[in-house]
């Protein structure tokens, strides 16, 4: 029996293993490439180099089972990676590799240029949204299935639920006036990990000095005035909130109250800003390893039971 036992246990490492991606080499298959180059997004350069995107059949004829999952990290991210602060979704995607995904089924790009020192001079710009949702459409096109997920960390919870949502927006730093359409009404589940729906706290004590913290396009979260509020709250989440279409079927969010980028506890006004108006569950934890980066790095188990059984 123990012999048997250890067999088993080398048999699983050795799986964990084989599915284990490389965050220096890993890109976007060459068959997803050929169809996004012939299908009319050549110039989205969704590819860009390694460890800026994951995802594709291995050959043409590869059958794609499960839903796929489309990954939207956050702001200064990439879409996989190794370095602290972007690791991308290399966690998540090993995860959900071992419990019987394939590349075929798993999706990331990057939106932003992935440089921390450029963190304070992102935003939710015309050409990362429609980045964004671009995106989404192109995995949902290239896999023919009728339903995808979508799972978001920072400020890529709040770019993929404007690019879900469509709509109208303006952005006066790059490009103006925008419509990105119709709702996407085909996404399955969508979780929101650690997102600044209601603004950040921070951004209340700076001001909306910079584009993140920007009171058009930003994450500003208003103010208050003799206790009432709050005004003056950022153009983008005010509209984003006040659409009523649902980004998925299935809503979730994961957050935490060590969360040291979010702050406050996750409080924005006494509320919850990582929370989503309408989600159907959520998973808080409430010490460390659960911070900023850690609420999504050490939550494959979560996010798989929220796209696979639609429960925390």
């Amino acid at each position: 029996m123990a012999r048997i036992v250890g067999y088993v246990l080398v048999l699983c490492y050795t799986c964990w293993i084989a599915s284990a991606i490389n965050p220096s080499t890993s890109i976007i298959s060459s068959d997803f490439r050929t169809w996004l180059d012939t299908n009319g997004y050549k110039s989205d350069d969704f590819d860009q180099g390694s460890g800026y995107s994951y995802g594709g059949r291995s050959y043409s004829s590869e059958s794609v089972s499960k839903t796929p999952i489309i990954f939207i990290h956050g702001n200064s991210d990439k879409a996989v990676g190794s370095t602290f602060g972007q690791t991308g979704w290399t966690d998540s995607i090993e995860y959900f590799l071992s419990r019987g995904y394939r590349q075929s089924e798993l999706y990331a790009m990057t939106w932003g240029p992935a440089n921390a020192l450029l963190s304070a001079q992102q935003y939710h710009s015309k050409p990362y949204l429609t980045r964004v949702r671009r995106f989404i459409e192109a995995v949902k096109s290239y896999t023919g299935k009728s339903k995808v997920n979508v799972i978001g960390h920072s400020m890529g919870v709040t770019l993929a639920r404007k690019a879900i949502k469509g709509g109208n927006g303006h952005d006066s730093l790059n490009g103006g006036y925008y419509n990105l359409g119709s709702p996407l009404t085909y996404v399955d589940t969508f979780i929101g990990i650690a997102g600044a729906n209601l603004g950040l706290s921070s951004c209340y004590f700076s001001g909306p000095t910079t584009p993140t913290c920007g009171s058009t396009n930003g994450l500003y979260p208003g103010y208050l005035y003799l206790g009432l509020g709050p005004y003056g709250v950022s153009d983008f989440l005010t509209d984003l909130n006040a659409n009523s279409a649902r980004e998925a079927t299935y809503i979730f969010s994961i957050w935490s109250t060590v969360d040291e980028v979010i702050g406050a506890g996750s409080l924005v006004y006494g509320k919850v800003t990582c929370r989503i108006d309408g989600q159907n569950n959520e998973k808080r934890y409430t010490s460390v390893p659960y911070g900023h980066f850690g609420v999504k790095d050490s939550t494959g188990s979560v996010q798989y039971n929220m796209v696979t059984y639609h429960r925390p």
